[in-house]
């Protein structure tokens, strides 16, 4: 099977992870999934081949040398974003994209358009896999999943490529930030590892958002709204209150590089009762602790108004792993050659966002992330060049040499 039979085949299982269940997996449809790869691997001949009642599922090329290499790994996740349905995909095959709109759902009127996504344009000629306007596609992080098994079914098929112990593993509930919870390193026994879960081509990420999450509840008080005078006090106004208190332009929209933000990713409410709940994020840690601070300030302000009014509960969710990989930056260094083998300009930046591997780092773990290929994660516009993802199994494929070729 190939590289895009394997893909679209993964993308037809809905593993759209659920942060409610509080179960993990966090939806049955990822165990399903971990179970049809499990079988794929066994059919593969790969050995250590072990799935837990959690849903990690891992496995083992073995060496087919006698030198003594490090154990590397290469990891991805089962699960599919929340943020839009993964049920029902329904993918498409664009051959030799045109530069042109590509009409996703002509019923619905959803077009994938380069005025509206320029970086379409960078993949002129290529092959693209779009989805049908209805749900996301799935390259984060079925994309990985295909490039890891691919690679590995090459390196198995073609044993005068030598190569050390190689594992893989995959993982549930990455979207919901669960996914290195419950990750066994001890078990998986790599010396370093690298996700396969970026997005563009080149794409090489050893830095990301240290990450929180705070909860601010505010209670009021109704009253007849007829006689509310000096007696009502309306939670929704009090909470819209403390949003405009946070500076404006430090949001998503307004940030990028290394800015860090506060995103209001959720808001309910009643006169009697009203929640908001936010993602704090920056790469540095020193403005990451202030940014906490300054929602329990404002917190004490709205209380200073509002007697007893509001309560907030920040918790954090990862770190930055660049303390983690930068006293073993030969793991980085070794990935960017491997780019350049395959004829890649790496890019290497910060991670506006989070990765298991950032939490696997902090495990003891290192944990770099390298492209999957796909772009416009999490909607329905989606999708991912064919090259792309053949590009990054080609990197897996140069990394295993690479280890190999450094203690020949």
């Amino acid at each position: 099977m190939n590289i895009v039979d394997r893909f679209l085949s993964y993308v037809k299982f809905d593993t759209q992870s659920d942060e409610l269940t509080n179960l993990t997996p966090s939806t049955p449809g990822q165990m399903v999934f971990a179970e049809h790869l499990k079988a794929e691997l066994e059919a593969m001949g790969l050995e250590e081949i072990t799935l837990d009642d959690n849903g990690y599922l891992m496995a083992t090329l073995p060496a087919n040398t006698d030198a003594e290499l490090p154990v590397v790994g290469f990891i991805a996740h089962l699960d599919t974003s929340p943020d839009m349905s993964g049920r029902h995909v329904s993918p498409r095959i664009v051959q030799k994209y045109d530069g042109g709109d590509i009409v996703l759902n002509a019923d619905k009127g959803i077009v994938l358009s380069p005025a509206e996504f320029p970086e379409l344009l960078h993949y002129v000629g290529h092959d693209l896999i779009v989805t049908d306007g209805n749900t996301l596609l799935g390259a984060d992080d079925k994309a990985g999943i295909a490039e890891i098994i691919s690679a590995v079914d090459y390196l198995k098929a073609h044993p005068e490529i030598k190569h050390g112990k190689i594992r893989i593993a995959f993982n549930p509930d990455e979207e919901i930030g669960q996914g290195a919870h419950k990750f066994d390193v001890p078990l998986f026994g790599a010396d370093w590892a690298y996700t396969m879960d970026g997005g563009e081509i080149g794409e090489l990420e050893y830095e990301n958002f240290n990450a929180a999450v705070a909860r601010v509840t505010f209670v009021g008080r109704n009253v007849h709204p007829g006689y509310a005078k000096h007696k009502m006090i309306n939670s929704m106004r009090i909470a819209n209150q403390f949003v405009i208190m946070l500076p404006r332009w430090e949001t998503p929209e307004h940030t990028e590089g290394y800015e860090g933000f506060y995103h209001l990713v959720g808001m309910e409410g009643t006169v009697e009762k009203s929640v908001l709940t936010y993602i704090v994020r920056d790469h540095d840690r020193d403005r990451f602790e202030r940014r906490k601070k300054e929602l329990e300030h404002l917190a004490r302000k709205i209380n200073h108004e509002f007697p007893d009014c509001c309560s907030i509960e920040i918790k954090d969710q990862y770190y930055n792993m660049r303390e983690k990989v930068e006293p073993v930056m030969h793991v980085v260094d070794i990935a960017e050659e491997a780019m350049r083998r395959a004829g890649i300009k790496p890019k290497v930046q910060p991670i506006r966002g989070g990765t298991d591997g950032a939490q696997l780092s902090f495990k003891g773990l290192p944990c770099p992330n390298i492209f999957a290929g796909g772009l416009n994660f999490h909607g329905r516009y989606e999708f991912v060049p064919i090259p792309s993802m053949e590009k990054a199994a080609e990197v897996i494929v140069e990394i295993a040499k690479l280890v190999a070729e450094r203690k020949a």
